[in-house]
């Protein structure tokens, strides 16, 4: 890697600099791709030199909008970025329709690009694109896949700002704060009524939900969360639905996850029907054992209880933590302190793949951001921005954004964790999402020494890019290496046995979890596949199936469901990419997990691959093997341990 410039943002103005930034991207990729069509002969090597050229300043321009306009603290940029969002959306939307440009791709001559893989790979996926977007359909109904495009584009942005906009709160007597943590007490003071307002915003609702005595409480509050972007994104949604069937019909599938698996690693829809129907199976046994256990400690308090729902799980799971595993989740917070987790992330990730962080101070959207150069063997191989705090406006969720794609000699890769995380101590299940959103940062930088932006960063099928992520959780559960950043205030590293009674409780309710997941995943799916026109009579049907929390009342979980934008049917790439991950981490020490042999043969023949092979191929030259459940099935079977005197 030569030693590159990372993108230099600005320190006011950000409205002008994104518009002129935005304008210069996309004159560029015209330029570029008006040269490709001018009839001049060039062979296969030029062509796609000459693509790459205007995809490297369209993905620069799509990731810069979209990242602005989920982070930016003045409402009139976010606003400026969503619009510039929608007109590069709509110049891919007609590169991807170019019939002239199609024609140039396919008639350059693979075999004048002799054994170059990565750059057959290139054209093999450009063109593949091409008839994915319908580029060989008639005029007609290429000007109507165009009208589709675009207004999904709108339809994602719509969706999206709903659910960031619509904070619902609840406002109750102080007295019903009993439970929750003191630092949250302190920070949610009576108003002038006397009165607390919680609101739906993570920060709130997680503790709350996980810790707040007062039943009727957690319920109020539960309601409101699961109400969020409804009605709005409800009509929202069945227009999304209806245009992306369209679409696929028209291009010759069935249904839209037709579509949209063909191009992933699970290959055809009924495949995902099947997935479901194993993964809900295997969970069963573990599922309904935790859910017994929890049942039977929430009727202790009520009752006439007859069954757990999204107001009740979390807190009896706190309970069924403390009173059988002696693991308090109030007390493991002392040991996590922001700062403290943060450092430590840095030396871990660091150490586990060989790259020094380097603080850098550079001008930012907001003084909350921390920024630092990310060095192999000595050399800067790209930057990351960590805007990791809640504030108005801003994405509600955890997320890795792109700035730049990593481009071999010409363009350093440059990632966002955009996350919402307290600025004091953090529960252990923050610490774990934490690890999770670096992964893909990691990966993202990692992955960015590629000749090809196609390729660059994480660039492999969808269904795949979790697994790193997921696997790399593994490494915020392991008393080895907590034990280096998690102390208390005085110093006090976390004690071991803490961590063991930690992973212990940890196992319970993995069945719980895992059905849960295949609800959301089923949810995605049959949105799709069958567009029923009542989703909110769906979300309670599914519930019913794959849950083993009801369906609450009065609720439309749907409408907020975020996911349903970008992962539109395939959620299940959650479950799918863990089953990678748990056979991923197999073949680590698990008395070591910093050993470079497999770290460092992980690092470069996974993540320092990119998109350059298929995923399978990949995880099957680190294994020596293909995948498989084995290790996922052995997970999900394994019983927790109670701790002494309990049953």
């Amino acid at each position: 890697m030569t030693d590159l410039h990372p993108l230099e943002l600005p320190d006011t103005d950000w409205h002008a600099w994104l518009d002129a930034r935005v304008d210069a991207q996309l004159a560029e990729a015209r330029r570029v791709l008006d040269e490709v069509k001018d009839g001049s002969a060039r062979d296969a090597s030029t062509v796609l030199a000459r693509w790459n050229d205007a995809d490297i300043a369209l993905r620069g321009a799509d990731s810069l909008a979209g990242l602005v306009s989920e982070v930016h603290p003045d409402p009139a940029v976010r606003e400026l970025a969503e619009q510039r969002a929608q007109e590069i959306a709509k110049v891919l939307t007609e590169r991807g329709l170019d019939r002239e440009l199609y024609a140039v791709v396919d008639a350059t001559d693979p075999d004048a690009l002799g054994d170059d893989a990565d750059a057959l790979r290139l054209r093999e996926h450009v063109l593949r694109d091409f008839r994915r977007s319908g580029v060989d359909q008639g005029d007609d109904v290429m000007a109507r896949l165009r009208e589709i495009s675009e207004r999904l584009t709108v339809l994602d942005q719509d969706f999206s700002r709903v659910i960031r906009d619509d904070v619902r709160s609840i406002r109750i007597t102080p007295d019903r704060l009993a439970g929750l943590p003191q630092d949250f007490v302190d920070a949610h003071e009576p108003d002038d009524e006397g009165l607390v307002t919680i609101t739906t915003d993570y920060p709130d609702w997680l503790p709350f939900r996980s810790f707040a005595r007062d039943a009727a409480a957690r319920l109020e509050l539960a309601t409101a969360f699961l109400n969020r972007g409804w009605p709005d994104n409800d009509a929202v949604l069945q227009e999304m639905f209806a245009l992306r069937d369209e679409q696929a019909r028209i291009l010759g599938y069935r249904t839209w996850p037709d579509y949209d698996t063909d191009v992933k690693m699970i290959g055809t829809s009924d495949a995902v029907a099947e997935f479901i129907e194993r993964i809900a199976d295997a969970a069963e046994p573990s599922g309904r054992r935790d859910a017994a256990i929890l049942l039977e400690r929430r009727r202790r308090d009520e009752p006439d209880a007859d069954g757990l729902d999204a107001a009740s799980t979390s807190y009896y799971s706190e309970l069924i933590r403390r009173e059988r595993f002696e693991v308090d989740a109030q007390e493991v917070r002392r040991y996590f302190d922001f700062a403290k987790v943060r450092t430590g992330l840095l030396e871990v990730t660091g150490r586990l793949f060989g790259i020094e962080y380097v603080p850098v101070d550079v001008p930012t959207w907001h003084a909350d951001v921390a920024s630092y150069d990310v060095l192999v063997d000595g050399v800067r191989a790209g930057r990351i921005h960590l805007d990791l705090h809640p504030r108005e406006g801003k994405f509600k969720h955890a997320a890795q954004f792109e700035l730049a794609s990593g481009i071999t000699g010409r363009q350093l890769a440059e990632g966002v964790l955009v996350c919402n995380f307290p600025t004091g101590l953090m529960q252990h299940t923050d610490v774990v999402t934490l690890f999770h959103e670096f992964g893909h940062l990691v990966h993202h930088v990692l992955g960015g020494d590629q000749r090809w932006a196609r390729f660059s960063g994480v660039a492999t099928e969808w269904d795949f890019v979790e697994a790193p992520s997921q696997m790399l959780e593994e490494w915020a559960w392991d008393a080895d290496v907590l034990q280096t950043f998690a102390t208390d205030a005085d110093g006090t590293p976390i004690p071991r046995e803490l961590v063991q009674r930690m992973r212990a409780a940890n196992d319970f309710g993995k069945g719980l979890f895992v059905r849960n997941q295949i609800f959301y995943t089923a949810l995605s799916y049959e949105a799709h596949r069958d567009r029923p026109a009542d989703l909110t009579e769906r979300v309670r049907l599914l519930q019913e199936r794959y849950d083993l929390n009801r369906y609450l009342e009065g609720t439309h979980f749907h409408a907020s469901f975020g996911h349903l934008g970008g992962y539109t049917s395939a959620y299940y790439t959650y479950m799918w990419s863990l089953v990678i991950a748990k056979d991923l981490f197999a073949a680590f020490d698990p008395g070591d997990l910093f050993a470079p042999e497999v770290a460092h043969r992980y690092r470069d023949r996974i993540l320092a691959q990119g998109g350059r092979r298929d995923a399978a191929d990949l995880v099957a030259d680190f294994l020596g093997r293909p995948f498989d459940f084995a290790a996922f099935a052995a997970w999900l079977d394994r019983a927790p341990e109670v701790a002494a005197g309990h049953s």
